[in-house]
């Protein structure tokens, strides 16, 4: 009798995990390359070399490279320098329109702040924005799209004043009257820029946050105002109260 050798088969099971190997490598290729045709960029290629070779020397070379990690290239980057020129380009357009006057502009760390006094939007105890307001906020609405992406909120703040120094204002009107105006710059301003409505918020005082006394004309004009807060997405927020210590009101 012949003995049965051990081992048989000739090897086909090596056979198929050979092609099996080679479809998954094959498969792999295929979806980085369509991974890196999509946008590529050099955060991408860091985690495709790093997923071959953690110890690339590529990898090493463009983390120790500024200009290839410039913010432009990280998703979610700040761009500071565009938020910058915002303010260059809102003073520009308030010069251009003979407005310095009565709009007055600051700015701050990562925050510009507006304010237009008295009667720039509004007369009397209207809220219907004027004419020749509709103009210079246009071209602030425009302005803003510029670097939308940058914009963390734009905050419209409506104030009243005093009218008797010696008598508060009736608290239903002076409040209505504060917000309707803030909203109503907010509306307009929403449908001309492409910032989110979600950043863009209104609030009423009323004659409760004064940066004069009420005692004479002159101040009372100086209470009436609309302010606009401009903040960067990544500065800090302050109170009100701080940003005015800010521009020593």
């Amino acid at each position: 009798m012949k003995k049965r050798r051990s081992g048989g088969g000739g090897g086909g099971g090596a056979n198929w995990m050979d092609t099996y190997g080679d479809l998954v490598t094959l498969l792999l290729c295929f979806f980085v390359l369509l991974y890196s045709i999509s946008s590529l960029d050099q955060a991408k290629w860091i985690m495709i070399v790093k997923s071959f070779n953690p110890d690339a020397k590529e990898v090493s070379q463009i983390a120790d490279d500024p200009d290839l990690l410039a913010d432009d290239d990280v998703p979610g980057a700040i761009d500071a320098e565009a938020f910058d020129d915002l303010f260059e380009s809102l003073t520009k357009a308030v010069e251009e329109a003979d407005l310095t006057s009565e709009v007055e502009l600051f700015k701050g760390d990562g925050y510009t702040f507006i304010t237009f006094h008295d009667n720039v939007f509004f007369d009397g105890d209207s809220s219907v924005i004027k004419e020749e307001g509709t103009d210079i906020l246009a071209q602030f609405a425009s302005i803003m799209s510029g670097v939308d992406s940058s914009i963390k909120e734009v905050r419209v703040l409506g104030h009243t004043t005093q009218a008797d120094p010696n008598i508060p204002n009736n608290p239903e009107n002076d409040r209505l009257l504060s917000s309707e105006r803030a909203a109503r710059v907010v509306a307009f301003i929403q449908q001309r820029t492409t910032v989110s409505a979600d950043k863009l918020v209104s609030e009423g005082y009323g004659q409760f946050r004064p940066i004069a006394p009420f005692d004479t004309a002159e101040n009372r004009a100086k209470n009436r105002r609309v302010e606009i807060l401009i903040t960067k997405s990544d500065a800090v927020e302050h109170s009100l109260e701080e940003y005015y210590q800010q521009m020593n009101r």
